[in-house]
């Protein structure tokens, strides 16, 4: 199977495609693009970089700490001073460091919240976000080219390599630290402290946010906080349904609040006090309203096109201008890049603000739960609850549609574009939008997003309504829609 250097970099099985082998050859591609005439060129001119620093990470996952380790001998056989992570961190701490340290890119080694049997090659640029899809391409053009000469990768020894200074192991975590303190108010936290449970999930997350809340007075109970490479079985995406030991946990008096961060903590989920989960479409939401109201902060807002319309409503209420984009964190990192952006996000729970890398952050998100709980002196439930009375009401659901076979993705977003429907469930059709998918968007802000999968025969359903009964009126329309394409 060939290696696909994608603009989320490559995820493969481990022991299928994702061997040490491929893995070298990757580094050794990302050693050359890195190297290369124009690599940042997309980053602005406030950064120079030292061309020859990169930083390395790695999660929890099975061999992710090995596979780190042969990284940095590659890179550092290509000449370049390898900052490798001691012990397991988060990709938006590596993602830090990046652009702390001042070094020209970043490997974390993860696969995020995929399942056990994968992993992964993340690729960061020095302004501590994703490489841009240009770099991307950088790397696969040499892959392909590298492998078409026969050429293979330049190795060192790791003994050697750290013994001449070419591989230096640090923790990123102190730092980190140092930087979260500048955007999360401490003293808040620390005047109303909280009852914490953190399902870490197995993933990197773990130990992250109890170690930076210690001293504040919160109690902080972690579960799922110990090294389990096969993930308890799950996927570690912290989505309501594998979050069940969360929401025991709360349930059985361990806490009244509750984070969730995913496999390499990018990401968050949170449960209220009954054990209920908020997804990331409440937490964004409170989270603007809290930046704006509370911390007097501006700027635009960015969210994905399978996002709620919250956002969106709120933005109008403060004067912000909003941006939608295609889904993938990438398209909001552009945003953040260009100008001040007060808040980026996606329904998937990668989230980042102002002050912060271009990055979603579960830590981060984490951390303002716990101050927004704090400062208002409320439950989490009954912030939402004043959420959905004051911006609501909003419900969601997605739904994944297997397809009997592939079809052509450009193909279906014509037909539901020419065969848009004038009203779906009593609401008239307002609005047709084409940015990833066909979205319909409907006279009372309810919405229908379809996307199909760019890499196999799903079709992705999202919808949002003013009422339960709305919601699935979208999306039996959707299915309807998929029934269609067999």
């Amino acid at each position: 199977m060939p290696i696909h250097f994608g603009t989320d970099g490559w995820r493969a099985v481990i022991s299928d495609t994702f061997t040490f082998h491929n893995l070298r050859l990757v580094s050794q591609a990302i050693a050359d693009a890195v190297a290369s005439e124009g690599w940042i060129n997309g980053a602005k001119p406030k950064f120079q970089p030292d061309p020859k620093k990169i930083v390395v990470g790695f999660d929890t996952r099975f061999l992710s700490d090995r596979y780190a380790k042969e990284a940095a001998r590659v890179m550092a056989a290509n000449g370049f001073n390898v900052m490798l992570c001691q012990s397991d961190a988060p990709t938006p701490t590596v993602s830090f460091a990046v652009r702390d340290l001042n070094a020209i890119a970043g490997i974390m080694i993860t696969a995020s919240h995929n399942a056990p049997r994968y992993n992964g090659v993340k690729l960061k640029a020095c302004y501590g976000g994703s490489a841009s899809p240009d770099q991307c391409r950088k790397v696969e053009i040499y892959l392909n080219d590298n492998e078409e000469q026969g050429r293979g990768p330049n190795l060192i020894d790791f003994d050697k390599a750290r013994t001449d200074g070419l591989i230096t192991r640090f923790n990123p975590i102190p730092d980190y630290y140092q930087h979260l303190r500048k955007l999360i108010d401490f003293n808040v936290i620390a005047e109303n402290p909280q009852y914490i449970v953190v399902d870490s999930m197995y993933g990197s997350g773990r130990g992250v946010i109890k170690g930076i809340l210690e001293g504040t007075g919160c109690e902080v109970y972690e579960i799922r906080g110990e090294m389990n490479p096969g993930f308890g079985g799950v996927h570690p995406e912290p989505i309501a349904s594998y979050l069940k030991p969360l929401s025991g946990a709360i349930i059985n008096g361990m806490g009244t609040l509750g984070l969730a961060t995913d496999g390499d903590a990018d990401r968050i989920g949170a449960m209220d006090e009954r054990g209920m989960f908020v997804d990331p479409h409440r937490i964004m939401a409170l989270a603007i309203r809290y930046l704006v109201e509370k911390k007097g902060l501006s700027g635009a807002v960015v969210r994905t096109v399978s996002t709620t319309r919250m956002i969106d409503r709120l933005a109008k209420r403060y004067g912000l201008t909003l941006y939608e984009t295609p889904v993938g964190f990438n398209h909001i990192a552009d945003h953040m890049l260009a100008e001040q952006i007060l808040i980026g996000g996606e329904e998937s729970g990668g989230i980042s603000f102002l002050g912060h890398i271009p990055e979603g952050d579960g830590v981060l998100m984490g951390l303002l739960i716990t101050e927004i709980v704090a400062e208002s002196g409320a439950t989490l439930s009954e912030l939402v609850d004043d959420l959905l009375k004051d911006v609501g009401p909003a419900f969601y659901e997605r739904t994944d549609l297997r397809l009997n076979r592939p079809v052509a993705k450009q193909q279906m977003v014509e037909r539901l574009i020419s065969d848009a429907p004038s009203s779906i469930g009593g609401e008239s059709v307002v609005e047709v939008i084409s940015k990833d998918g066909v979205k319909y968007i409907m006279a009372d802000d309810s919405w229908l997003l379809i996307r199909p999968s760019g890499t196999e025969p799903v079709l992705r359903v999202y919808a949002e309504g003013r009422s339960t009964d709305m919601v699935q009126a979208l999306l039996q329309f959707g299915e309807q829609i998929a029934e269609n394409f067999q």
